[in-house]
């Protein structure tokens, strides 16, 4: 408080010397005024007029002057006293916590409550409140809304607490279900278990030192592109380009081209076939096959993806003045030397974009990355049966769960909500930062990816999840903000729906009267 008093006092006073000039004035106005009015009852009203008026006038110049010498805001928009008083107090932000305030002194400003779980130590709580909403209260909210007539042919739900990994609500917990792209978040969590965030694949151009043969060799990147704007993934222009400088420093104008896709083995087209959803999963790939400029959602496919993304580098090189072969396939040797690279983003961004779109291309070429990390074959096989042993070392619920791709476009996939939610606590532990691209990569109801359009009412950016849609089957896992600041991780799985808009509006529905629980109102 001295500290307040010595840093306040000489403002008042020079704020005081300012307004005195004002006062003098506004008191000359009065007395002339008053001698050239008639009639003393004249006087006295005006008088009594005038006097109020003069108060209020030299009250505001004494306000402006005090304001003006209390100079400017501050750029983190508090006033120089206010900063001064915060610090006196020994405060950060002004937060009140209730020790340190002078009887009777002003008090501050209470700060928000926290909303999220925070992510840098274990055990801290999302909410002021004392204990999370009830599994009774909230069966009498979700019971009715899952038993909607578009779910009938049968669901399965689950609702934890992030914080604390209880279950609040369960209905057929560990039933086996068909997750659809809902298996997209086990598919991440082992790819970021096994690699790390911060891996990323390349993709090389070789030259072989004795034929002099260019061979491209991929690398298993799904993001690598041959647009103009690369837009920060990895280019086929790039190294075009670069490959070329190489080349030409060697005197090399002319090369036999080829490519190298031997990193993935097994079939390279997914069980359901020719899909719009999906490209034929090969380690070389430009823009996932695609033969429109779209970046995500169903289009018509390349039959040969590795071919065409070569013949597109074939154009470029030759654009930079390097002719080349008619491209076949090949296999660069050990003794090939290494011309040019591009190496797509971290994992991190390549995990977040396949779930906020729901990429198929990148989830089924992460479960071939994660099967050779592992030990598997680059194969749908193999990264099925990779993608349960990482989930398994991190200790999730598996009964009852079967993997048989990484995208979840598959029927014969199985998890439980009980395992989806488990994954979704997983990646909010601050043992596991490695797994905090699940979360960010969610798409935000109302705003991103397959979520942009659902939940734009009063859950829009509350509700962050992963979709899942397959005919008869509809499933939405992910987190939720309640109430009450309580962050909630849920998975709703339903099966033998026959009309999948009426099913997902349920489903939305169902999480929307999530959002609106909390401790005070479930109990």
């Amino acid at each position: 408080m001295v500290r307040i008093a010595n840093a306040v006092r000489p403002r008042l006073a020079r704020a005081a010397t300012a307004a005195r000039p004002r006062v003098a004035r506004l008191a000359r106005a009065v007395r002339s005024t008053r001698a050239h009015l008639p009639g003393s009852r004249t006087v006295r009203t005006v008088r009594t007029w005038q006097f109020t008026a003069g108060a209020a006038t030299a009250g505001l110049a004494l306000a402006a002057g005090v304001v003006t010498v209390a100079g400017p805001w501050d750029a983190n928009g508090q006033r120089t006293a206010e900063r001064d008083r915060a610090v006196a107090l020994e405060r950060s932000g002004g937060a009140d916590h209730g020790a340190g305030t002078a009887a009777g002194a002003p008090r501050p400003a209470p700060s928000a409550p926290p909303v999220l779980t925070g992510l840098g130590a274990a055990g801290t709580t999302v909410t002021t409140k004392e204990a999370p909403p009830g599994p009774d209260a909230l069966a009498s909210v979700l019971g009715p809304l899952l038993g909607a007539p578009a779910l009938s042919g049968g669901h399965a739900a689950v609702v934890v607490d992030v914080a604390t990994g209880k279950r609040l609500y369960g209905v057929d917990a560990d039933r086996p279900s068909t997750p659809a792209s809902t298996t997209k978040l086990a598919t991440a969590t082992a790819a970021l278990s096994a690699l790390g965030p911060d891996h990323r694949f390349t993709t090389r151009a070789a030259l072989e030192p004795d034929t002099g043969e260019l061979v491209l060799v991929g690398g298993g990147d799904p993001t690598l592109t041959a647009h103009r704007d690369a837009q920060g993934w990895a280019s086929l222009r790039t190294l075009a380009a670069d490959t070329a400088k190489a080349l030409r420093e060697r005197g090399i104008h002319q090369v036999t081209l080829s490519y190298d896709t031997t990193l993935f083995t097994g079939p390279a087209l997914h069980p359901i076939g020719v899909n719009v959803n999906l490209a034929p999963v090969t380690a070389l790939a430009a823009d996932e096959g695609r033969t429109d400029d779209s970046t995500h959602g169903p289009v018509t496919r390349v039959t040969d993806p590795a071919a065409d993304a070569t013949r597109a580098f074939a154009a470029f090189l030759n654009d930079a003045g390097v002719k080349t072969s008619s491209p076949g396939p090949s296999k660069a040797t050990t003794r090939a030397e290494t011309l040019a690279t591009v190496s797509s983003p971290p994992l991190s961004a390549l995990v977040e974009r396949m779930l906020t779109n729901s990429d198929n291309d990148i989830a089924e070429t992460l479960a071939r990355q994660t099967a050779l990390a592992t030990g598997e074959p680059g194969s749908f096989d193999g990264g099925a049966r990779a993608i349960a042993a990482q989930l398994k070392k991190l200790g999730l619920p598996l009964a009852g769960a079967s993997f048989h791709d990484g995208s979840g476009l598959n029927r014969d996939d199985k998890v439980t909500a009980d395992l989806l939610t488990a994954v979704l606590v997983k990646a909010a532990d601050p043992a596991h930062p490695e797994l905090r691209p699940i979360l960010t990569g969610l798409p935000i109801a109302g705003f991103t990816g397959t979520m942009a359009g659902r939940e734009t009412d009063s859950a829009a950016g509350l509700v962050r999840a992963k979709t899942g849609t397959l005919t008869g089957v509809n499933t939405l896992a992910g987190t939720v903000v309640d109430a009450d600041g309580r962050l909630l991780a849920f998975a709703f799985l339903a099966s033998h729906t026959t009309n999948a808009d009426a099913a997902q509006s349920a489903l939305d529905t169902t999480v929307t009267a999530l959002t609106a629980c909390g401790c005070e109102t479930l109990r």
